[in-house]
């Protein structure tokens, strides 16, 4: 018991060393300012070009098959000779039981493979599964894993179980990239999301990622914001450098430049490539070369 304790008592002694009592309509009142005064700049073919090459191009649909991956990969291997001056998306996301079929159907260098794992969406399963699930996924090809966080145990104050899963599941991964998803719709305040973002980083994350896209709300500014400045407080304190991925609910050109916006005013223009920010997405692969190109291109 009293090791339990311990073990709990170290979470929250590792959240007293933040601010995490933050202010909702504070919080609010400084996005919709860094907004209005930041993002206007930011609409540029370069922005636009960079953002492209972030994106996490996503497929996680209950109608997905071995052939509609296959064909979704092929338009990547595609991209390169189809627009030579814009370099390629970062990674392609999809189920586990699809990493086989994306392994062997990639043929372009630099673009990643990520797999949602560990029960995802809602993280609802045993332990044993979720680290099963993300090993048959390394083993058959994945280069990042996304889980997400026990959002039911973070809301009760189950800090040491919560915490515990992330590391078993990074210790699975060992050098390759683990994404926590925080689901911060669901976790409703900013000060909820600051917390679960320290200790999802802590626990061993190598990035810290919005939602799922599976509940609503999903990706907000406000949610990215608080990420952010933990993500730069965290640094700070630790010497550790943590990505940033907003996913779900990125729908226009300019959702994806207010995410860019808010990554390089809290976090700096080092955290601006795809080493370090991703967008979750599918839509926004065409919308942004539409825009880049300024004709309707539905390439994906």
């Amino acid at each position: 018991m009293e090791n339990n304790e311990f073990k709990q008592n170290r979470y929250y002694a590792t959240l007293a060393k933040y601010n995490t009592q933050l202010d909702d309509a504070e919080i609010a009142a400084k996005v919709a300012k860094l907004i209005a005064e930041k993002v206007p700049g930011n609409h540029t073919e370069e922005v636009k070009k960079l953002l492209f090459h972030c994106i996490d191009l996503t497929t996680l649909n209950t109608t997905d098959n071995d052939e509609s991956v296959m064909q979704f990969t092929q338009k990547v291997n595609r991209f390169d000779a189809e627009f030579p001056d814009i370099e390629n998306v970062a990674a392609i996301c999809v189920y586990p039981c699809f990493a086989e079929v994306v392994k062997s159907s990639l043929e372009v260098e630099d673009v990643k493979i990520a797999c949602v794992s560990g029960g995802f969406p809602s993280s609802q399963t045993y332990i044993e599964v979720k680290i099963a699930e993300t090993a048959m996924a390394l083993m058959e090809g994945a280069d990042e894993i996304d889980i997400v966080i026990s959002v039911g145990m973070f809301l009760c104050g189950n800090y040491e179980e919560m915490c515990e899963e992330i590391q078993e599941l990074k210790s699975a991964c060992r050098e390759r990239h683990l994404k926590a998803i925080l689901e911060t719709g669901a976790l409703k305040t900013a000060s909820n999301i600051m917390k679960a973002s320290i200790l999802s980083m802590y626990s061993g994350a190598d990035f810290i990622k919005t939602s799922t896209g599976k509940q609503q709300p999903a990706a907000t500014p406000e949610a990215a914001y608080v990420m952010c400045q933990a993500i730069k407080e965290y640094y700070e304190k630790t010497g550790n450098k943590v990505g940033f991925k907003p996913a779900g609910g990125i729908n226009t050109v300019n959702d994806a430049i207010i995410y860019y916006t808010i990554v390089k005013e809290v976090l700096g223009e080092e955290w601006l490539d795809n080493q370090w920010f991703r967008l979750g997405t599918s839509r926004l692969a065409n919308l942004l070369l539409s825009d880049i190109k300024g004709e309707e291109i539905k390439f994906f």
